[in-house]
């Protein structure tokens, strides 16, 4: 695919899919070709052709083009007419289990921000509750989605027609885990403590008793203990079992950001070089991680970025260690990672539009 490629979102209404429109609308390789928006258009709307998509998120006006552009009924007859060769779904979960095998169908390559494809064990996936699960077609569909980090999946992303876009924890916490789990320094029988921390975005834009500000302002809360959806990616993605490692989300009292802090123990005795040097190792190539050496990361740093920053600090006797993640949980955590997935499936720089 060239320049020419067409790039529709459905579900750009939400958090994620206005970071995802401007991202598409600001992309070098997309110049010319702005993304087309679909998604569900009232009645009242209809004769005007759709909604301007600055009347849904003024934030764009300045954007490439945004004001000409509108959100359009959704049909597949309107996405094959306009040529659309990747869809991005920022839909439910629910959704995106009926969109994206119809999609294939139409020749469309897909990636998806819902959980929907992240999982391929059916224990893990139990979390969601899908309908269709076991049917066949839930399972061909499966066997093609190819899980959404191109840290980890590069290669298969390359040739992948079905993304399922990471979780926004789970990224946090499999980056900063996997290069140790890999290496085999981390002593998984003693255990492994995932405490993660995300802005009140993290929930969505529909409003909840919880993420209402008279609940969330002023206040730090644990949820989803034992029981949080990201909880199987982790699993599934650094291959460790249930029993190895606690994670427990929280919900910070802030717009955006995540921030895990993680407590491992080593099997041997570590040296901060050690830990470096298999961090670094592992990341070559990996231009949207950042490692830092001499201090710890911050939400900060990371807002409104597409990076993962990762870094870490030993105890005296070189066997223990605290890891700290951060990224912005609506750019590396969702819309920055599907146009980074982008960039890979389609023989693009990897970072582009996106540094």
């Amino acid at each position: 695919m060239t320049t020419k490629t067409q790039t529709a979102v459905v579900g750009v209404t939400g958090y994620a899919g206005a970071e995802l429109a401007r991202l598409l609308l600001h992309h070098p390789h997309l110049k010319g070709k702005p993304p087309v928006f679909a998604g569900r258009v009232e009645q009242k709307d209809l004769e005007h052709g759709g909604i301007a998509l600055t009347d849904i998120h003024p934030q764009l006006g300045g954007s490439n083009g945004a004001r000409s552009l509108k959100m359009e009924p959704f049909s597949w007859e309107l996405l094959s007419t306009l040529g659309v060769d990747v869809l991005f779904l920022a839909t439910p979960h629910e959704q995106s289990r009926e969109w994206a095998p119809e999609a294939l169908k139409h020749g469309m390559r897909v990636i998806d921000l819902s959980g929907a494809w992240r999982l391929t064990n059916a224990a893990n996936r139990a979390v969601y509750h899908f309908d269709d699960d076991g049917t066949d077609l839930a399972i061909a569909t499966q066997e093609k989605a190819v899980y959404g980090m191109p840290e980890l999946h590069r290669d298969q992303i390359l040739d992948a027609h079905l993304i399922a876009n990471p979780g926004c924890y789970a990224t946090s916490v499999i980056l900063a885990l996997k290069p140790l789990v890999d290496a085999d320094v981390v002593d998984l029988d003693h255990g492994i403590v995932a405490d993660s921390k995300s802005g009140v975005s993290g929930a969505g834009k529909s409003p909840t008793a919880k993420t209402h500000f008279m609940y969330a302002a002023d206040n730090l809360s644990a949820y989803g203990v034992f029981a949080h959806r990201h909880t199987g990616e982790i699993l599934e993605q650094i291959g460790i079992q249930s029993s190895e490692i606690v994670f427990t989300p929280h919900l910070l009292p802030i717009p955006r950001g995540i921030l895990s802090t993680i407590y491992v123990r080593f099997k041997e005795k570590q040296t901060h070089e050690s830990v470096l040097e298999i961090y670094r190792k592992f990341f070559i190539g990996s231009p949207l991680v950042r490692i830092f050496d001499k201090s710890l990361p911050q939400i900060q740093y990371s807002v409104r970025t597409n990076y993962a920053d990762i870094g870490f600090q030993l105890d005296a006797s070189g066997r223990r260690a605290v890891l700290v993640s951060c990224l912005d949980n609506l750019l590396k955590g969702a819309a920055g990672q599907a146009v980074q997935n982008m960039n890979v499936m389609l023989g693009w720089p990897e970072s582009e539009g996106l540094e």
